[in-house]
Formats: structure tokens, sequence, C-alpha cells
């Protein structure tokens, strides 16, 4: 369902707590957060085993969740609210961050596998299908002799920090763009850069 007036859940992919709010590995929270405040969605509550947020974009109904069951049981608040909302999985809109699309990247798809990320993997397998759009934000290889899991859920230096500030933003801007034009539109839009189109589009 891409246009008229049927409810989309958009779903950030994050962890719950100050510890890991301003990670790179809560992308998906963040940009979510950002797409609410932009659209003045109704207040925060805690619904679905998750912080729920529900108002109207264009002629949509919708909602943004983020899972407070940690990463790797996303799947188990998402499965809860589609019992519960007028929503079935191709309703849904996963954002998400990616360590294999360079930071400052975004990179959209209208369905796909976990690619290893564990709380796509838990989506999926609570929701018993991949066939459903997803946002993921480029975050980038950790360098040197850092390791993956203290590249994700660390907070960003300055630099690494400003870009992940801007990539958040057209996260936003792209899950707009799907309520209005579509997701195909939106891929055309957002899987390019200054490089030229991005590889998987």
């Amino acid at each position: 369902m891409e246009n008229g007036d049927g409810m989309r859940l958009i779903v950030g992919l994050g962890n719950p707590g100050k510890r890991y709010a301003s990670t790179l590995h809560n992308a998906g929270f963040l940009a979510c957060e950002r797409f609410a405040e932009r659209n003045r969605l109704g207040p925060e509550a805690h619904k679905f085993q998750g912080a729920f947020r529900r108002g109207r974009v264009g002629a949509h109904d919708v909602g943004v969740l983020k899972p407070e069951t940690f990463m790797n049981h996303s799947g188990e608040a998402v499965a809860e609210a589609l019992r519960y909302l007028p929503v079935e999985p191709g309703d849904l809109i996963a954002v998400f961050d990616d360590m294999d699309i360079p930071a400052g990247r975004l990179r959209l798809r209208k369905a796909g596998g976990h690619g290893g990320h564990n709380g796509m993997r838990s989506l999926i397998e609570h929701l018993g299908t991949s066939d459903f759009p997803r946002i993921r934000v480029g975050i980038g290889r950790p360098e040197g002799e850092r390791d993956a899991t203290g590249h994700v859920l660390a907070k960003p230096a300055a630099e690494q920090a400003r870009i992940f500030e801007a990539t958040l933003d057209r996260a936003a801007e792209a899950l707009e763009a799907i309520l209005k034009d579509g997701i195909e539109a939106a891929m055309n839009r957002f899987n390019v850069d200054e490089r030229g189109p991005a590889a998987g589009k």
C-alpha cells in the first residue's frame, strides 16, 4: 500500500536507555524521532512494547514505533503492533543502521534480507516475511583496529557526528517521500549522491 488513506507503520530500530541514546546503532530511533517532530505527530506513549506516536502525514494515518525490547528482539514489539493496528507487513517502513553503506549515504529498498542486522533478523522472523520497504542509514565500517560492536555502540566523534546528523535528516525526508510519492520514486531520489547512483538500488 503506497498511496491512499491507509495506515503506515514506521519502525525505527535501536536500543532503549541513555547508554545507547546517541550511538550509531540507534540511527533508526533517531531518524524516526526527527520524522515525528517534523510532522508534529502526537505525544509518545508506551504501547506495543515500545514508544509509539501517531498522527496524520498527508493522506496517511501514520504510526511511529521504537521497540524497547532491545535490538535483537525488535520483532516482538512489531508483531504485537500488527495484531492491534490496521496494518499489514507491506505497510511497514523499517529504518536502521547499516555498516555496509558508507557514512552519509542512504539505501532504500522495497524488500530484502536482514543483511546480518540483528534487529532486521528479528523483524523478519516474527513477521514471517521480508517483503516490506526499508531505509538503511549508512554508518560505514570501523577504522583501524576498532571492532564492529565498539563502532556501532559508540557515539560519533565531531566530524562523524556532523555527517551522521545530516544523514538522519535525509532519512526523515526519505520517509516523507515514501509516504507522498511511493517507494520507487523515493528510491530514485535518495539512492544517489554526488558520485552517482548507489549500487543495489
